[in-house]
């Protein structure tokens, strides 16, 4: 068993990063989800609620983490601007962060990136670079941290970033204070790693599941192999969730307070688009789906009868390519 080297995060650091990203971070709204739907698969005794950090500014959680990141920053890191490297819900996040504080941003993207995720980085002043894959662009952006000496916002690694992600958590437990349990969807485990951590904090006999796409499965794997592991290849319409490994600090913190991983299939994901739409009114991306379709898929025996509240994570996807993507 790999040892354990990250300190456990506090409720007292996790109150101060709260209040330190103050009002420029939104609370965002818990919604019951409820109708017939929900009544035939899990009987009248299910409680489930949406977390809706689709409504975050930016259209993701992934706010949280990088302003918080960047406010951490000394004022010579700030004048030399910031980058991040992402499928480009953490890239829109730097970019706002970035202009918040009055700094640039230089951020790496994927190629198959969503146009509309593009778009909004270019909106909130960053320049933006693409790169054919992951791996080649965690390269390029560490060439721009040595080239330029810009600050890297790593998108989901480091304590900062966890406790960025764990106001979330927070959030929750106070607007939900009786839940059963939490799904929260994995790409590389910041958002997972802040949310258990707290939650585990404020209700600690409340379940929490992290749910992978079968695509990109990185933490799984390093949760079997009691290590942080990489993966060949990202291959899921989630590409939200498609980190290439895991890493230290996001894999101690999740496997300290995760109670079970599971997997969901391309397949899964759009049949939860679908049912968000036709149940909730949401329209979200693949990776907003990901608890949904945990909950309707693997996690579904375990979830029947309790209070359980998903994290819909984010929602920034154009309308042709959500639409191709629910008719599949």
């Amino acid at each position: 068993m790999q040892k354990i080297t990250t300190e456990s995060l506090t409720l007292a650091e996790i109150r101060h990063a709260a209040g330190a990203l103050g009002e420029r971070i939104w609370t965002t709204p818990v919604q019951p989800l409820v109708g017939p739907d929900i009544e035939q698969e899990f009987g009248a005794g299910t409680r489930i609620y949406l977390k809706l950090e689709l409504f975050q500014i930016t259209g993701t959680f992934k706010a949280r983490a990088a302003l918080l990141n960047t406010l951490n920053l000394s004022r010579r890191a700030l004048e030399r601007g910031v980058t991040a490297i992402s499928a480009g819900n953490h890239a829109i996040a730097v970019a706002f962060a970035a202009r918040e504080l009055g700094t640039s941003a230089k951020v790496v993207m994927i190629a198959s990136a969503n146009p509309l995720r593009i778009e909004r980085c270019k909106a909130y002043g960053a320049q933006v670079q693409l790169a054919p894959d992951a791996h080649s662009g965690f390269e390029l952006v560490e060439q721009i941290v040595r080239e330029e000496g810009r600050a890297l916002i790593h998108p989901f690694e480091g304590r900062t970033t966890a406790l960025g992600t764990a106001t979330l958590g927070l959030e929750l437990c106070r607007q939900l204070p009786q839940l059963d349990a939490v799904v929260v969807p994995i790409g590389g485990g910041g958002l997972c790693a802040g949310v258990a951590s707290a939650v585990k904090l404020v209700n600690p006999s409340c379940q929490v599941f992290g749910v992978e796409p079968e695509g990109a499965d990185s933490m799984y794997r390093s949760f079997q192999a009691g290590e942080p592991r990489s993966i060949a290849r990202v291959a899921t319409i989630a590409d939200s969730l498609g980190a290439p490994y895991a890493l230290p600090i996001s894999f101690e913190l999740c496997q300290r307070n995760v109670d079970r991983l599971v997997r969901v299939s391309d397949e899964a994901l759009r049949a939860a688009m679908r049912f968000l739409l036709r149940n909730a009114k949401l329209a979200v991306e693949p990776a907003g789906a990901a608890a949904t379709a945990a909950l309707f898929g693997p996690l579904r025996d375990d979830l029947r009868g309790k209070r359980v509240a998903l994290i819909v994570c984010g929602s920034n996807i154009d309308e042709a390519s959500y639409a191709k993507l629910i008719a599949e």
